[in-house]
C-alpha cells in the first residue's frame, strides 16, 4: 500500500479572494483520492526576516511554518508579480527555510500569475534553486494575463491551462511517489 502524498499550497497573495488562492482551490479540487493538499494561508502572519531572531528558539509563526514544511511531501507556490517583483511576504517566508532547509530537495512546483509575471517568475526560481528544491521545467508554469482565463468566480476557464495544471500535479505527485518508493 501507497503511503498518502501530502501537498501544501501556498498562495504569494493575502488576499482571501485573489486570483492565486483561487488556483490553488481549483488544484485542490484536482487532486487525486491519495493525496492530501492543504493550502498553507499565514505567510502574513511570519515575521520580518531577521538572523537575530533565527536561532535555536524562532518565532512561534516561524517554528509552525519550519514544521509544516518539513511534513509536507511537496510544495505548490502560487504567487502574482507585484511591482516586476516577488511578492514581499513570499520572499519573507522563503527567507525563514535559509538556514533551516525545509526546501532542500523537496519537490516544488511554481506558477506565476499575475499580469505579465516574468520577472517575478524568473526571480523566484533563482530563489528556489539557491533553496536547494526540486522543481523541474515541467513544474514551473507561467500564465500571463490571469484575469482574462478566469470566469466571473475567479476559476480558469481555459482547458488547455487547466491540462498544463493537470500535468504540473501529475509530475509532483510521481516524483512523490518515486522518493517514498525509494525510502
Amino acid at each position: 500500500m501507497n503511503p498518502r502524498i501530502k501537498i501544501t499550497g501556498i498562495s504569494g497573495s493575502l488576499r482571501d479572494n485573489s486570483s492565486n488562492t483561487n488556483i490553488l482551490r481549483q488544484l485542490a479540487a484536482m487532486i487525486p483520492a491519495e493525496i492530501d493538499f492543504t493550502i498553507y494561508n499565514g505567510i502574513g502572519g511570519l515575521p520580518h526576516f531577521n538572523p537575530e531572531l533565527d536561532g535555536e528558539k524562532p518565532p512561534i509563526p516561524v517554528e509552525s511554518f519550519r514544521q509544516l514544511l518539513k511534513e509536507t511531501d511537496a510544495v505548490i507556490i502560487c504567487t502574482p508579480e507585484y511591482a516586476f517583483g516577488v511578492p514581499g511576504s513570499l520572499k519573507n517566508a522563503l527567507d525563514w527555510t535559509v538556514s533551516s532547509g525545509e526546501l532542500v530537495n523537496k519537490p516544488l512546483a511554481l506558477i506565476t500569475a499575475s499580469l505579465s509575471g516574468g520577472k517575478a517568475h524568473a526571480a523566484l526560481l533563482d530563489t528556489l534553486t539557491a533553496l536547494s528544491t526540486n522543481i523541474t521545467e515541467e513544474r514551473s508554469l507561467l500564465i500571463s494575463f490571469i484575469r482574462s482565463k478566469l470566469d466571473e468566480k475567479g476559476f480558469i476557464k481555459v482547458p488547455e491551462l487547466l491540462r498544463a495544471l493537470q500535468t504540473l500535479l501529475r509530475s509532483l505527485a510521481e516524483t512523490c511517489r518515486q522518493e517514498h518508493n525509494s525510502r
